[in-house]
């Protein structure tokens, strides 16, 4: 999609589209308020806020057509919220919104007035984000599936604005929402289309594209690992594991730090012996989001060069519960020498980026953050808003938390504290990969702290929020990409300032 920006003024401006946000300055009733000085646009909208039809409630959309004396086609006024209350976040939203508004007419192009009342090159990075986002479909194999693809979006900026500066904020946001959009379409595909293998040949071909070094391997490589944990999951399938790293080591990066990301590629899971309820089991194609975020994350950085060395290891697999599968009740051996009681089959994710977490560290990684949908135990905690964080390293957690804020994607820290870790530890071996009904986000996390030595780290389990349930106004239903632009933007600021 090809993005440009005009600071001529909106109404002058020849479009098929002008979005124009109204915001509601007042509390009961609404105060609606046009977030354009244009004259033109005012008396456009007037009549329309006198009449009610202009209330500024978030994402409320009001078109308007044949709008002489505006030279463009239509006009979309779209609700932004209580103004006090529109940030650059919000803000990414609302962009997202207009451009699923024009898809849904099968507008190819459109131009959005950015609010002066936001920074200019930071709205412009966030609207570029929303729209590339915005403009993702999920309905890849229907057979009448129609081209809705934008073609263009023109950012209207007011004539003061630093165009080099809003032109660079537009690139990093294209790079970022291209990449996310890249997880958001692995993680779409269906496992018979996306076997560990395939999965292995995206993230090749993406580091072949970018110019990453990549690593594939098969059981023979896991098994001279010794990483006994990996391979037991892929017992009941058909589909061998792969174990993929990924490399971008810039040449003026010091040799330290390192920082080692690891995604769970679980490309389907059917629970194995443990068998999932029928019911929803379909989504578990996507349990291979976590090694998706970090292919994703692994473009963006490559393309936006932070001078830091990292490397990614994807642990990718299939669960299925055939002859051959384990069972509750065997004993595995890690990577590292830690033997662990199987108690449910269908706690393996923790599995593969146990031993996955443990590569990282023999390859030099001295700070490590993992990804993965690995618990619906963090659902029970946070809901579908919000992504845990765990962390054994509390200014670690910090950076990443700044992060976070700065990208706008939502995520809480839960607790890491010793007191769990009774609930995994084993009469037979050295630890159980379950710790029963309670806390379970948290004795997972637990789980994963045993294979990362004293080396700072970050567990983000996305399994509430990788997977939108509904369709919001600037996303449709499906998968989200969260953590891609957070894991990037801690890269950036980790390389800028490391310890």
């Amino acid at each position: 999609m090809k993005i440009a920006i005009t600071t001529s003024a909106p109404s002058t401006v020849e479009t098929p589209l002008l979005v124009v946000l109204v915001t509601d300055r007042g509390d009961k009733p609404p105060a609606p308020e046009l977030l354009s000085s244009d004259p033109a646009l005012q008396s456009l909208a007037a009549p329309l806020i006198a009449a009610a039809d202009l209330t500024g409630k978030f994402a409320e959309t009001v078109w308007h057509l044949a709008p002489s004396p505006a030279a463009a086609q239509r006009i979309l006024f779209l609700g932004a919220g209580k103004y006090a209350k529109l940030t650059t976040d919000e803000f990414r939203k609302l962009a997202g919104a207009a451009a699923r508004a024009a898809k849904a007419r099968n507008i190819k192009s459109f131009v959005l007035v950015l609010p002066q009342l936001l920074p200019a090159a930071p709205a412009a990075q966030a609207a570029v984000e929303g729209i590339v986002t915005g403009d993702f479909d999920v309905d890849t194999y229907r057979s009448d599936r129609k081209d809705q693809a934008l073609t263009e979006a023109t950012l209207s900026v007011s004539e003061s604005a630093d165009a080099k500066a809003i032109y660079q904020a537009i690139a990093e946001g294209a790079i970022l929402a291209e990449s996310q959009n890249l997880t958001r379409e692995l993680a779409l595909e269906p496992s018979n289309l996306m076997t560990p293998t395939i999965l292995a040949d995206r993230a090749r071909a993406m580091c072949e594209e970018e110019g990453l070094a990549c690593e594939v391997y098969g059981p023979d490589k896991l098994r001279e690992l010794k990483m006994g944990a990996f391979l037991s999951v892929s017992q009941g399938s058909e589909e061998e594991p792969r174990l993929v790293v990924m490399r971008y080591e810039p040449a003026t990066a010091p040799a330290s730090p390192v920082l080692g990301l690891v995604g769970k590629g679980i490309t389907f899971d059917s629970g194995g012996i443990s068998i999932k309820p029928s019911d929803g089991m379909e989504k578990m194609k996507y349990d291979m989001c976590g090694a998706a975020t970090m292919i994703g994350a692994m473009r963006a950085i490559a393309q936006l060069k932070p001078n830091l060395r990292v490397i990614a290891i994807l642990c990718a697999s299939e669960n299925m519960p055939d002859g051959k599968a384990q069972k509750p009740g065997d004993v595995q051996f890690a990577m590292n020498g830690k033997s662990i009681e199987v108690i449910n089959t269908d706690a393996e994710g923790r599995l593969v980026l146990a031993d996955g977490l443990c590569y990282a560290r023999q390859l030099g990684a001295t700070h490590l953050i993992d990804a993965a949908t690995l618990t619906g135990a963090v659902v029970v905690a946070l809901g579908y808003h919000n992504a845990g964080i765990f962390s054994n390293n509390d200014a670690f957690a910090a950076r990443f938390a700044a992060a976070v804020a700065r990208t706008g994607e939502k995520m809480w820290r839960l607790p890491v504290e010793q007191d769990y870790f009774e609930h995994i530890r084993s009469e037979i071996a050295d630890i159980k990969n379950t710790g029963g009904r309670w806390g379970g986000a948290v004795t997972a996390a637990m789980f994963l702290k045993e294979f990362v030595d004293d080396k700072p780290w970050i567990h983000l389990d996305i399994a509430g929020t990788a997977w939108l349930e509904e369709s919001k106004a600037w996303m449709p239903k499906g998968p989200s990409g969260i953590a891609v632009r957070s894991i990037v933007d801690f890269a950036r600021a980790f390389a800028a300032n490391s310890e």
